[in-house]
């Protein structure tokens, strides 16, 4: 099925929210001038609020001229401008054009106010040449379903209502209102895969199969639905292995510590086939925020940590990230060192005490200890009297027998008194003398140890 010739009209797709303004992400281009264009002159877009965003990277001469441009643009059709000027980071190892990219992304995202939509001028032409270039760098359904009309952004969403038309069209339109627009001579630079595939791969394919672009991407489509209907069977998988096991296991949740991820259950890991248990593992690492698995990560995680003895500690670490399996589980965070052995602070209780690399202690349902006690690293050799008895205990053998994590002990406040007793460790031993004071106020010690 070939192309359509260009309409006469635009009509864009109804927006996905009914509220919050709408932040036009402006380049100059093309394609941002067109989607400019038809936004200002949507009645219901301009009623919720419109305004335009443009990025200077600084990078080409013309950088200042491209946004006097776009506040032309702009002017002309009643729409504020925000110019957002970024420095491109040039040294940090993955390239220019991903530098900027970033760069502009972070600048959108700063942008982008509580519930906004950023609308970007994506179109049909740009959704096949993603679709190619995630191909060729064997990408499954996830990578393949390339860019999506609608999804969460920032603080708000991200829109790309001309994802389903050509550039054809689009250029047709500013042809017949008079629009002007730059031309980013980057763009032609034959160096960038993506402008190998538009200059050289696609009128290739256009030669000999007119429909290509419209071909591709459907398959982004289609890509995009099989993603989503996998991605439902992965949460439900990685729910029922986070779940596994603990029933009897109770989440602190206050203001001072935010729920803690439980881990995974390396039992109900293994039972799983190894494509879903590869998609698990994914989707756990990037709920958690932390930085995406590489791509030997699966691997070394199913073939050095599914097997490990229940009570080592093995682990697998890339960038500032670690996987450990301990006592049947797998557990993710970040990588942070142990409390510098010479650590100590005096602390009163008023105001959470920051710890060294990250987390906290906090007094919560106090206003304050009586007398300011001191927050140390551990040392060794420390002994601590546990309510209801009369003798110490090693506060070493004490934490063996527990449930916190060996890594997580290394990085352990203590809290002693004034004259060297040792009061807790963290908030998961308490001498009796501490717990009789906090019980008396009804208070407690909260640590947030990060992971």
């Amino acid at each position: 099925m070939a192309s359509p010739p260009p309409s006469d009209r635009i009509a864009l797709p109804d927006c996905p929210v009914a509220t919050g303004a709408v932040l036009v992400a402006l380049s100059g281009g093309l394609d941002s001038t067109v989607l400019l264009h038809l936004l200002a002159a949507d009645a219901s877009i301009r009623a919720r609020g419109l305004r335009a965003v443009h990025v200077h990277h600084g990078l080409h001469a013309d950088a200042d001229a491209w946004a006097v441009h776009c506040a032309r643009a702009c002017t002309a059709l009643d729409v504020p401008l925000q110019v957002a000027r970024v420095d491109v980071a040039r040294d940090a190892g993955r390239g220019l054009e991903a530098a900027a990219r970033a760069a502009r992304h972070a600048a959108f995202a700063d942008a982008l106010g509580h519930g906004e939509v950023l609308a970007l001028a994506h179109h049909r032409d740009d959704q096949a040449e993603t679709f190619l270039l995630r191909a060729l760098r064997a990408s499954g359904p996830d990578g393949l379903a390339s860019m999506r009309a609608w999804r969460g952004f920032a603080a708000g969403w991200l829109w790309r209502p001309l994802l389903a038309l050509p550039r054809a069209t689009l250029h047709a339109w500013a042809m017949r209102h008079g629009l002007a627009w730059l031309e980013d001579p980057a763009n032609a630079d034959p160096a960038h895969d993506r402008n190998y595939l538009r200059h050289q791969v696609m009128p290739l394919l256009r030669a000999r199969w007119p429909e290509a672009d419209a071909a591709l991407a459907r398959s982004a489509t289609l890509s995009a639905e099989a993603s989503d209907l996998l991605a439902q069977g992965d949460h439900a998988a990685l729910a029922a292995a986070r779940d596994a096991g603990q029933t009897d296991r109770t989440q602190r949740e206050t203001a001072a510590a935010p729920p803690v991820d439980p881990g995974l259950s390396i039992t109900v890991l293994q039972a799983l086939p190894a494509a879903r248990r590869a998609r698990v593992l994914r989707a756990w690492i990037i709920e958690l925020a932390l930085p995406p698995l590489p791509a030997t990560g699966v691997a070394q995680i199913t073939a050095d940590l599914l097997h490990a003895r229940n009570d080592s500690v093995a682990a697998f670490a890339w960038s500032d990230a670690v996987v450990h399996a301990w006592r049947g589980r797998l557990h993710a965070g970040q990588r942070l060192p142990p409390l510098p052995a010479d650590w100590e602070a005096g602390w009163d209780g008023r105001a959470p005490l920051p710890l060294p690399g990250g987390g906290a202690l906090s007094l919560v349902g106090a206003e304050g200890f009586d007398t300011p006690l001191k927050a140390h690293a551990r040392r060794g050799g420390e002994r601590i009297v546990l309510p209801g008895r009369t003798h110490s205990h090693a506060l070493k053998d004490l934490l063996q027998a527990g449930a916190l994590p060996p890594w997580q002990r290394a990085r352990m406040p203590l809290l002693s008194a004034p004259d060297g007793t040792l009061l807790a460790a963290g908030d998961a031993v308490l001498s009796a003398r501490l717990e009789t004071w906090l019980r008396a106020r009804g208070a407690g010690v909260r640590w947030w140890h990060m992971a």
